[in-house]
């Protein structure tokens, strides 16, 4: 492409970072998957052009770029605009707990705040010591279940998910992260492939999104597969039936954490007789709740009864 006369003064990173982030914001872009502003994207989005580390030090960036740099960068930046692509499908890249995972249209972005409980061993829900068997329940990319097994690299660690597609996905990161032998990957709606298994974790981030705040997405959100997000009117459709099933697959002491999102209210509403724990997140990030083992036979009465 041909640099337009009008960014002929643009010279420097940071001065392609400004513009980008200008531009962002008159083009009324949204954000949430893995950036909350403008300038932060447009950052990560330069820096890639560049072939730069996402914590390339500041003191680069008055760096002035070649001509062939410009360009790819102007590139970039207008690509975003003009399909309203999040950032990460057009990089093919996501970051999370730290780690690069490849991904595209066939999962949800990932940006989870489970990751800052895998951060922390699950502690203080979980004696760490005594993780032996972790199940991550709708995977999509795998980047829980990945995580998952660097912190607990003795651990036995099991990803599922409906989604083929999703599992093909994950098991291009597990390929990356050279898990590929570790990690098993099943697929299966929710536990029914897995009979008789148990588990010391379950970690879910399942479709949460009710019918309202479906129709309500912008463009960005309208790139990721429905089938992760969608579910049904009061977004507890999936974790209705979660409920159901997941103490038949919890070991002794075992817990599971379960991200609703918005639908935190709904749940609280639905299941007032359930003993949950909502998590405070240090760095950002809420609707998630740990639920343990045997709290859940609180669920299966009053269910039965308003059946």
């Amino acid at each position: 492409m041909t640099i337009p006369d009008s960014l002929r003064v643009l010279a420097t990173i940071r001065d392609f970072i400004r513009w980008g982030s200008s531009e962002f914001a008159r083009a009324e872009l949204t954000y949430g998957h893995g950036f909350v502003s403008a300038l932060d994207e447009a950052r990560y989005l330069v820096q890639h052009a560049l072939a730069l580390p996402p914590d390339w030090p500041d003191t680069y960036l008055d760096a002035v770029l070649t001509e062939a740099e410009r360009e790819s960068v102007v590139e970039i930046l207008q690509l975003r605009i003009g399909t309203r692509q999040p950032a990460a499908y057009i990089t093919r890249e996501s970051w999370f707990c730290g780690l690069p995972f490849y991904v595209d249209e066939r999962v949800l972005i990932p940006r989870s705040p489970i990751g800052e409980l895998v951060g922390n061993y699950f502690e203080p829900w979980v004696d760490s010591s005594r993780v032996r068997r972790v199940l991550d329940l709708c995977t999509g990319s795998g980047c829980i279940a990945v995580a998952t097994q660097y912190a607990f690299p003795e651990a036995e660690v099991w990803a599922s998910d409906i989604s083929r597609d999703a599992l093909e996905v994950a098991a291009i990161n597990l390929e990356r992260h050279d898990l590929a032998g570790r990690v098993r990957l099943l697929e299966s709606d929710l536990f029914d492939a897995m009979p008789g298994e148990r588990f010391d974790v379950i970690t879910c981030n399942p479709p949460y999104v009710d019918a309202e705040d479906m129709e309500a997405r912008s463009e960005e959100f309208r790139y990721e597969p429905g089938l992760g997000l969608a579910a049904g009117t009061d977004g507890l459709e999936v974790v209705d039936r979660i409920l159901d099933a997941v103490g038949e697959h919890l070991a002794e002491d075992g817990v599971i954490f379960i991200e609703v999102g918005n639908s935190q209210g709904a749940m609280v509403d639905k299941y007032p007789q359930l003993a949950m724990t909502w998590v405070e997140f240090e760095h950002g990030g809420d609707g998630v709740c740990c639920i343990r083992g045997e709290d859940l036979q609180t669920v299966a009465e009053p269910r039965a009864e308003r059946a």
